[in-house]
């Protein structure tokens, strides 16, 4: 939180610091009376300015879209990660002592129902429940303490150790996803420069009026949707890029599968 609220300050003083640049610049060139008034809407000042904050709203809008599809796309190819360490650990249980197998898969197959069913709607508001790490740990826990002999049933017990600590890194990592968000202050900022971008025009002296106001209700029209699409974006498990369950859902048919289906 600090470091963030140091980095906002940092942001608002580099503002500052430009804007003093540019007043600066403005009041020396003014004394020295080399060059005539700007006022003309489509004059040098307006089209450099409009540029440039044409391309700052752009450089913002494609961090605000980058930096979520980025974290999506790497959330879902965790969720498969993780079901698929699931499915691992289902296969190598049938090595396992007396009922330990049947114990182990049914262990299993109650933790992925319940991400499934009650976790992954959670996971939409950021959040994990932490009956699921309670569970995984008790699995491994019971799994380490359960007595083997002989080499394939001491194979077998590392072997769903080595997958359920897979597992566990997998979720550890699916805990991130879920609560990774843009940095701080970016949409706000995406909010401001297409804001300014749709009201330049006007800040520049222009008065469109007919049909000249077509484009420019068109262009706010447009940048509010993109304004609004990094803010819906902005969860790995909410909103249109939202990363489902199908990976857990395969990965209840795969138990069904092999054959200690429900």
């Amino acid at each position: 939180m600090r470091l963030g609220r140091f980095f906002m300050v940092a942001y608002l003083l580099s503002i500052l610091a430009a804007v003093g640049a540019v007043a600066l610049t403005a009041l020396v060139f003014r004394k020295v009376k080399r060059a005539g008034e700007d006022r003309d809407p489509s004059g040098p000042s307006a089209a450099h300015a409009g540029a440039m904050l044409s391309a700052m709203f752009l450089l913002v809008f494609a961090i605000a879209i980058i930096v979520p599809w980025t974290t999506t796309d790497a959330a879902r190819l965790n969720t498969h990660t993780e079901s698929q360490a699931a499915v691992d650990a289902y296969w190598a249980a049938d090595g396992l002592p007396g009922t330990a197998p049947q114990d182990v898969r049914r262990a299993l197959r109650d933790y992925v129902t319940f991400v499934v069913r009650d976790e992954w709607p959670l996971m939409a508001e950021g959040r994990m429940d932490p009956v699921g790490a309670a569970r995984v740990d008790e699995l491994r826990g019971r799994v380490t303490d359960l007595p083997v002999s002989g080499d394939q049933q001491e194979g077998a017990k590392d072997a769903v150790l080595g997958h359920l600590s897979e597992l566990s890194t997998a979720r550890a990592q699916r805990t991130a996803d879920a609560a990774a968000t843009p940095p701080e202050g970016l949409l706000i900022l995406t909010v401001l420069t297409g804001a300014l971008v749709v009201v330049f025009p006007f800040l520049a002296g222009a008065r469109p009026k007919g049909l000249a106001m077509l484009p420019l209700v068109a262009t706010a029209a447009l940048l509010g949707f993109g304004t609004y699409l990094t803010w819906d974006i902005s969860r790995a498990f909410a909103g249109p890029l939202a990363v489902g369950p199908q990976a857990f859902q395969g990965a209840l048919q795969e138990f069904a599968r092999i054959g200690g289906g429900m």
